[in-house]
Formats: structure tokens, sequence, C-alpha cells
């Protein structure tokens, strides 16, 4: 009875040991995997940082780009108005001098 006992008291410490082991080993992975979660996190914060920065020089460029047309057609308009009004005075100045016979 008492070596079955001391065989039980045995394997509970082979057991014990086991769990300490499986303990240990989980302990010194779990440092290991929170830096690759980490890095993880780290390159899509900075990926989703460029996609964002990227459309926002997008977005910029294209406004730009619209700013920069409708001041042309403002000026190609005001152009317009004046050569408009040019020829607007030489037709009536050239009406006026054939209705008074010049």
């Amino acid at each position: 009875m008492n070596e079955k006992l001391v065989q039980e008291v045995i394997e509970i410490e082979k057991a014990a040991q086991q769990t300490f082991d499986a303990a240990v080993r989980e302990a010194e992975q779990l440092p290991r995997d929170a830096q690759q979660e980490a890095e993880a996190m780290i390159e899509k914060a900075l990926r989703e940082a460029q996609d964002e920065a990227r459309r926002l020089v997008q977005k910029a460029q294209s406004e730009d780009a619209s700013a920069r047309i409708l001041q042309e057609a403002e000026q190609t308009m005001s152009d317009a108005k004046g050569l408009s009004r040019t020829h607007l005075e030489r037709a009536v100045n050239f009406v006026v001098n054939q209705v008074a016979g010049r």
C-alpha cells in the first residue's frame, strides 16, 4: 500500500511538472505573440494612414485643378465680355457713321 501511495505521488508530481512546463512554454510564447500582434497592428495602421494620405492628396489636387479650371473659365469669360464690348462699340460707331453718312 505504501508503494502504491508513493507511485501515485510520483504520477501527481509528473503531471504537475508537465502542467508547469506547459505553463512556462505558454508564458514564454505570450510576449512573442503580443509583439507579432502589435507589429501587425502598427503595419495596418500605417497602411491605413498612407491610404488616407493618398486620398487627401488626390482630393486636394482635384480641388486645386477644379479651382484652376474655374479661374481660367472666369478669365475667359471676362476676356470675352471685354472683347464683346469692344465689338459692340465698333458696331455702334459703324452704324452711327453709316446713318450720319460718313
